[in-house]
């Protein structure tokens, strides 16, 4: 058993030391419906084969109506974008980053950024009451696997103000 185990070893370290380097995947101009350029997504993303770029069409219509834009790299989503139509400001809550620990982030309305990634929300159309609904915009991006924290910190922001004037361009909110 011991010599199948050092026959082994060496031929998965010399598979793993040929070639050169992997770089991460090109991807096109524009990203997630339009609203990011390629190059602004890159850095986020780890070396690899090929990524892919799935979203649909940016359509929110009615209250909890929500598009998301994914990039993977060889298979596994690695950057995400989402944004979500909500009728009421008070159903917009950011709880489940909380194990990220996040911190306030003047972007839009009730910011947050983490290591990973930030969320705001945008008023398309207020609510006249309490009772009746308007437009709101939940927006957030986030990176998956390993990347660069400091480079995260400094950069998601303005990928968020990015999604935000995209999304109320879009949307046709007012004063967009």
């Amino acid at each position: 058993m011991a010599a199948v185990t050092g026959v082994v070893a060496p031929v998965l370290l010399a598979g793993c030391s040929k070639g050169e380097p992997q770089a991460v995947p090109e991807l096109p101009e524009r990203v997630c419906w339009g609203a990011f350029s390629g190059s602004e997504v890159t850095p986020f993303l780890p070396a690899g084969e090929k990524a892919t770029v799935s979203d649909g069409d940016f359509v929110l219509d009615e209250n909890l109506d929500s598009e998301t834009c994914s990039v993977d790299v060889d298979g596994v989503t690695r950057f995400v974008a989402n944004a979500t139509f909500r009728e009421f400001e008070r159903s917009i809550e950011w709880s489940s980053w909380d194990s990220h620990d996040p911190r306030p982030l003047d972007v839009g309305k009730g910011g947050i950024i983490w290591d990973g990634g930030a969320a705001t929300h945008v008023v398309c159309e207020p609510s006249a009451s309490p009772s009746d609904p308007g437009k709101y915009i939940a927006l957030y991006v986030h990176t998956l696997g390993e990347v660069d924290t400091e480079k995260t910190r400094s950069a998601v922001p303005g990928l968020l103000e990015k999604f935000i004037t995209f999304a109320q361009r879009e949307l046709k909110c007012p004063g967009a």
